[in-house]
């Protein structure tokens, strides 16, 4: 007798699961999404009106490269972040769109470098953060805050988090398989009927857990 398939066996045993979730077809297909995992490297986002004080009147950030997100791109634009005692990082990258909040996103190491002390904060809570100086071909642009370091965070749509059994602000797992196995215990859920399913991580995350393209990764409740 002929062996059954592995990956029709696979499925009817995930319709299965989905069933007993409650979870209707569309749902099921959009929740059973590959985990993606991405190292974001430090970057900013800015509101219009400081890309204007950067780049000149009128200017709009110009895509060089499309994230994972729908609509979220790493611009061609760039700045100069100019930290406590005259510590400066050349060439950071600015994600868009504009946000109606400036924010400026470092590892520790980059933080360390420049001298901040920087929290760790969930992206747009930026009350009592540090701030610095942007500067680009046509101006300075004084930030009073918004240096943060970004807590580690996965984005999912509404069936993606019925399927965890997760709400937007619970905090979930990340475990981290390869030759050193780490397992992050405070990802920050956030659910929105535009993600999809994709976990951040910064810099010094990923590389203090040896993160790869074949890096087998599980995300937990």
């Amino acid at each position: 007798m002929p062996k059954p398939d592995r990956a029709l066996v696979e499925k009817l045993v995930t319709e299965v699961v989905y069933r007993k979730m409650g979870l209707s077809g569309a749902q099921a297909a959009e929740a059973a999404n590959p985990l993606v995992v991405n190292v974001s490297a430090r970057h900013c986002h800015l509101t219009q009106e400081a890309v204007e004080i950067l780049f000149g009147a009128g200017h709009k950030l110009t895509p060089m490269k499309w994230l994972y997100q729908e609509g979220q791109f790493a611009a061609k634009e760039t700045v100069t972040l100019v930290g406590p005692r005259s510590r400066i990082i050349s060439n950071l990258r600015i994600l868009g769109p504009c946000r109606s909040l400036n924010q400026v996103e470092l590892a520790f190491t980059d933080a360390i470098a420049l001298g901040f002390k920087v929290p760790v904060r969930p992206s747009g809570k930026i009350e009592g953060t540090p701030g610095c100086m942007l500067m680009g071909p046509k101006g300075f642009f004084e930030m009073n805050e918004g240096v943060i370091r970004a807590a580690p965070h996965a984005h999912l749509s509404p069936a993606d988090a019925a399927f965890y059994g997760v709400k937007g602000g619970d905090m979930m797992k990340l475990r981290v398989g390869g030759a050193i196995g780490v397992t992050f215990d405070r990802l920050l859920a956030r659910v929105d009927d535009s993600f999809k399913l994709e976990v951040h991580i910064d810099t010094d995350e990923g590389n203090a857990c040896g993160l790869g393209p074949d890096t087998p990764v599980e995300l937990l409740r």
